[in-house]
């Protein structure tokens, strides 16, 4: 049985996604207990063009019943665990779903999008170079939400920066950790204050330090965010082995 001084934190995650639990699990480390719930992917019941602007509002519908089932197991926080959600209808959104979550259950709520923008403000990160698998359409709404929220993106590609073509979201999985940070070096430059790597279903938790001594500056990934959010949200400060500075800030 869960010890009920762990934290408990709620996981909400795309259908398609098979890395962001993964990663979260690693570093909670027995530390704290998660708990997730899915939410469809695909409108039509289908796995056809799961990467559209539809599917992905279809996905943010959900989060409130989904939090809902989360919150009978008493969590600590709930957070939405995907970055493209997000910023599909631009900046201000990702509080609508924040909001939903909180009406919903009277828990916190978090989304990785915010997390994201509260992590780059808590290090001080002003420009930044971002690294996604996701098709230009995507990129641009979320350089369009970045730059809207107050940063300067320096740089934004998708996976076929790397050499690697397009990938789906649920192609993402596959990309090796070696690829991501391909791309991650390929989109940093001198005028980036950091480096984000996008997408909770990005295999990212092995890079992170690595790249932070090669580039020399913070990288953060969509679930390092994530789960540093979290714990912020629930009140804990951890510092967590290999998933980069912004945890050393604790």
């Amino acid at each position: 049985m869960t010890d009920a001084r762990v934290p408990r934190l709620g996981l909400i995650v795309p259908s398609l996604n098979s890395v962001m639990e993964y990663e979260m699990q690693r570093m909670a480390a027995g530390a704290m207990s998660i708990h997730s719930m899915r939410v469809s992917a695909h409108t039509t019941g289908t796995r056809e063009a799961v990467g559209t602007r539809e599917n992905l509002l279809w996905m943010d519908s959900q989060v409130p019943a989904a939090a809902t089932l989360l919150a009978h197991a008493g969590m600590d926080v709930i957070f939405f665990g995907c970055t493209a959600g997000g910023v599909v209808k631009g900046p201000g959104a990702e509080q609508e779903i924040i909001r939903g979550i909180t009406a919903a259950t009277g828990m916190p709520g978090g989304t990785t999008i915010a997390a994201t923008c509260n992590a780059l403000r808590a290090l001080g990160a002003a420009r930044v170079a971002v690294a996604s698998p996701y098709e230009p359409w995507l990129n641009d709404h979320l350089r369009d939400f970045l730059e809207r929220s107050g940063f300067t993106v320096t740089a934004i590609a998708g996976f076929s920066a790397a050499g690697g073509g397009a990938v789906g979201p649920q192609q993402a999985a596959r990309v090796t950790p070696q690829q991501v940070a391909d791309l991650a070096v390929a989109v940093d430059s001198a005028q980036a204050q950091a480096v984000f790597i996008s997408c909770t279903n990005f295999r990212t938790l092995e890079i992170i330090e690595p790249l932070e001594q090669q580039l020399g500056k913070p990288v953060l990934t969509a679930t390092s965010v994530s789960m540093w959010d979290m714990l912020r949200l629930a009140g804990q400060r951890t510092n967590i082995a290999g998933a980069g500075t912004l945890f050393r800030m604790n």
